[in-house]
């Protein structure tokens, strides 16, 4: 079950590498499912450096995926609501500050995440947290400059997203290819390269405008917004496969990890098309 998503492909579960059993006096690597055991007591292997914490399932990814977004919420929540008001001339500073700090925190704590061999649920819910603040900061100033429910809506939008994907990847069967993948990730990868160079940019006063609320900046929206429905299709696909496969209930964290990492990724561009659309 090898993977191309930097998320899934540090997890030696995700790619196959962690079944090897110790059984009848061999060393035995089963790499089929429906040929995996444990054994019975007595028989060499049995309960030797190997440690059942139990297995993934759909709950369980369900469970993890409802706690990360949750801590996402209550801190976006609870930024908007310790924050200054953005009208009638109130100092910005600790507003600007959630969102920087926000957002470089998640941003950093994605990359460690995406790669890290051994999922950590403490730094996934630390992202979570972070993210929160990041996303609490910049609504509060979408929705202070633009109104209009672009807000909400944009929430409204990305859980309709979230389920309109899970039923067409149901429905249609749809098959994850190596091919998709690769391009996804790409993509993925590409899309996070121009919005460090509009950083960089910015910081000299030349902006493209790429991420902004304009026509240029709606084409790197609208593509974002495919792009989070093709990395969701890609998480749904992996969960499938994981639970299938019998993998550790640890593992759930990294599934719930990746689809908070999409459904943000859909909310943030979402925010910015109805912005665009809601300007006069």
């Amino acid at each position: 079950m090898k993977s191309n998503n930097p998320v899934f492909n540090r997890s030696p579960e995700f790619n196959g590498q962690a079944n090897s059993y110790a059984g009848y006096g061999q060393s035995q690597t089963m790499t089929d499912p429906s040929q995996w055991g444990t054994g019975t007591p007595g028989q060499t292997g049995y309960g030797q450096g190997q440690v059942d914490q139990g297995r993934m399932t759909i709950d369980s990814v369900v469970q993890k995926t409802a706690m990360s977004l949750g801590l996402v919420i209550v801190t976006a929540l609870a930024t908007w609501i310790l924050t200054p008001d953005v009208e009638g001339g109130a100092d910005l500073g600790p507003l600007m500050a959630a969102v920087g700090i926000g957002s470089l925190g998640a941003f950093a704590l994605s990359m460690v995440n995406s790669f890290k061999r051994s999922i950590s649920p403490a730094l996934v819910l630390l992202f979570c947290a972070l993210e929160g603040v990041a996303l609490g900061g910049i609504s509060k100033l979408f929705d202070a400059q633009f109104g209009d429910g672009v807000v909400s809506g944009a929430v409204i939008g990305t859980f309709a997203a979230f389920a309109g994907t899970l039923a067409a990847y149901k429905f249609f069967n749809i098959k994850v290819t190596a091919k998709f993948q690769k391009f996804v990730i790409a993509a993925v990868f590409g899309m996070i390269g121009l919005g460090l160079m509009e950083l960089v940019l910015g910081m000299f006063g030349a902006q493209i405008g790429l991420f902004g609320v304009s026509k240029l900046g709606m084409v790197t929206a609208f593509a974002g917004l495919i792009l989070g429905v093709f990395m969701l299709i890609m998480d749904f696909d992996f969960v499938e496969k994981g639970v299938a496969a019998g993998l550790p209930e640890k593992e759930s964290w990294r599934a719930a990890f990746a689809m908070t990492v999409s459904l943000v990724w859909i909310y943030t561009n979402l925010l910015r098309i109805l912005a665009f659309f809601s300007q006069d």
